[in-house]
């Protein structure tokens, strides 16, 4: 009985992380509340997940990263980068300058900090974004794998290897076979990337701004011609990539004889911002100026700027109306991007999420305060902060030092990175709410709340279940093709689902297959953890995916093309590598 409540809280567990109906951090904490109200787990299991070494790690290194990026230390990379002036170099020295970061901070983190950095110098280069941000999301996932600390996945699967079977990696155990992977992929994005990257235009050209399919909410006036056209009527005919989603009348959407367009109704219209102020302009719709004191000084030059909701912002989660955004920054928001462009609603009433751009009408003074708020990464030229080299200095210093003594094995990792968070905080390189407030408390969630699963999956025997299927049709062909199994089962998982969630559910069947061939488990482990943390086929299979998806103009088929060759690369790789490095 146990068993198959475990299977239907798992694949209730994973609907809901493909629709993303609720956010993963929710739907993790509901797998746990499921598994203990039912009885599949018992309490101290189910809170496991929030003492687990790999949960505590991860929020450590949001910190010691954070410090980082507060004090300035990664700056003097955008400044090397800024004075290169020929694209393919300008490729190169970025993906190197990426790869040594991401080896060490989270691989979100780092293309936080190198996207406004790569988009402020292809403005003053006048180059196409879209030649390089690809190239930064792929590059920050393959260097992640290089050590114990580089992603999140890596520190769940070496924790939940320690805790099933007591075998476990050490920092740099994967840096031999992640270096050659980190080869591999500059290789591609150096040669064969170059060729199949769409060039989608220059940022601040007339026929390439605000590149991006937006959903923009549009008044309609009293002299407005879309009056008395039904929804399907109103964009004209010679625009092709505009449509009208709803109309709402008084906040809400109307239909049938209903939906005949009125003076006051607002509409919410999709589609390439180009043809979306086209039709404004066509059908002499508005932006509804709700509130008239947001124009501040009326002589004041007021500016159209991209601004993308970063990993771990307070905004995630909250509407513009909820958290009064217009008054916050002074600013108007005028359409909204996201992955899933199916908005029905009022734009003021759509949580946030990750990922989400929002095109902004303000003053200069107010976009230079959203570039100042660790929430929002401005998609445009970004002014660079001076560095406090001193500041800036010590908080590397302390990152290096935590490493340092862990890899020598001094101490054990969590412990040095703890005692270097609390070290930032002591010499005053972070003060505790900028400590607290750089913690992505959803991972942390997600972690905690995921981890019971896999522990019930080898409770129930789901995992020698699956285990058993997988070497009845693989067991002929040997360990070879049951690690084949394992990274293609893994890997196919992330594209569409959370990393960490795939991991939680393929370390169990490893381990178990592992157990039932005889061999040792660590290949199966490294090619969970290489498959979860490199995930490149599509814009919604990895957060890096998503950050860059709207800032370089991409379409879905852009990663398609570009992702799924290096997806076959690394997967072939993996297959032929790992027992070289990790024998069976």
């Amino acid at each position: 009985m146990a068993l198959w409540l475990t299977l239907a809280i798992m694949a209730g567990a994973i609907a809901l992380f493909v629709t993303e109906k609720l956010r993963v951090d929710v739907v993790a904490l509901l797998v746990m509340t499921a598994l203990l109200v039912t009885g599949v787990i018992t309490l101290p299991e189910a809170l496991s997940g929030f003492s687990n070494q790999a949960t505590v790690m991860v929020a450590a290194m949001f910190v010691l990263s954070a410090a980082l990026q507060r004090n300035g230390a990664l700056v003097a990379i955008g400044e090397i980068m800024s004075k290169i002036r020929w694209q393919w170099l300008f490729t190169l020295v970025m993906l190197v300058l990426v790869s040594c970061v991401a080896a060490f901070v989270n691989n979100t983190a780092t293309v936080a900090v190198f996207l406004p950095l790569v988009l402020a110098a292809s403005a003053a280069n006048r180059w196409a974004p879209s030649r390089f941000l690809i190239p930064l999301s792929y590059m920050s996932q393959a260097a992640g794998v290089c050590t114990l600390i580089g992603t999140s996945t890596n520190l769940l699967v070496d924790s939940m290897a320690r805790d099933a079977v007591g075998v476990g990696f050490t920092l740099f155990e994967f840096a031999p076979l992640g270096i050659i992977f980190v080869g591999i992929c500059m290789l591609y994005l150096m040669t064969v990337g170059r060729w199949l990257l769409p060039d989608r235009g220059i940022p601040g050209s007339d026929d390439t701004e605000h590149v991006g399919r937006y959903v923009a909410e549009l008044l309609v006036p009293e002299e407005s011609s879309a009056i008395g056209l039904r929804r399907e009527q109103v964009v004209p005919d010679d625009i092709d990539d505009a449509t009208v989603l709803e109309v709402l009348r008084h906040g809400r959407p109307v239909y049938g004889e209903e939906a005949v367009v009125r003076a006051g109704d607002r509409l919410l219209v999709r589609g390439e911002w180009k043809q979306v102020a086209a039709t404004r302009k066509a059908r002499k719709l508005l932006f509804d100026h709700v509130a008239r004191d947001l124009d501040g000084d009326i002589s004041a030059e007021r500016m159209q700027v991209e601004a993308m909701v970063s990993p771990g912002s307070h905004l995630i989660g909250h509407t513009l109306a909820g958290m009064r955004f217009g008054h916050m920054y002074r600013a108007r928001v005028h359409g909204i991007h996201r992955r899933l462009l199916d908005i029905r609603q009022p734009l003021d009433q759509v949580p946030l999420t990750v990922g989400d751009v929002l095109l902004l009408d303000a003053p200069e003074k107010s976009i230079d305060d959203l570039r100042a708020d660790k929430g929002m990464i401005v998609l445009g030229m970004r002014k660079q902060k001076t560095v406090d080299v001193l500041r800036a200095s010590m908080s590397a210093l302390v990152m290096v030092a935590a490493i340092t003594v862990a890899a020598l094995g001094w101490l054990p990792i969590v412990v040095s990175a703890l005692i270097g968070c609390t070290a930032l905080v002591v010499f005053r390189l972070l003060d505790p709410d900028e400590a607290y407030s750089a913690i992505d408390w959803r991972v942390i969630l997600l972690l905690a709340g995921i981890i019971p699963l896999g522990i019930a999956l080898q409770k129930t025997g789901g995992a020698a279940l699956a285990a058993e299927f997988l070497i009845g049709h693989l067991g002929p062909f040997g360990p070879l093709a049951a690690l084949a199994a394992v990274y293609l089962m893994t890997s196919i998982a992330t594209e569409f689902m959370s990393n960490n969630a795939s991991a939680v559910l393929v370390v169990p069947i490893a381990l178990a297959t592992a157990e039932s061939m005889g061999i040792d488990p660590k290949p199966l482990l490294v090619a969970v953890a290489f498959a979860a943390s490199t995930s490149f086929a599509t814009p919604i299979s990895y957060q890096t995916n998503t950050m860059v998806f709207t800032a370089g103009g991409y379409r879905f088929s852009d990663f398609v093309r570009m992702g799924l060759p290096l997806n076959v690369l690394f997967c072939t790789s993996a297959i032929l590598l790992i027992p070289r490095f990790f024998p069976f």
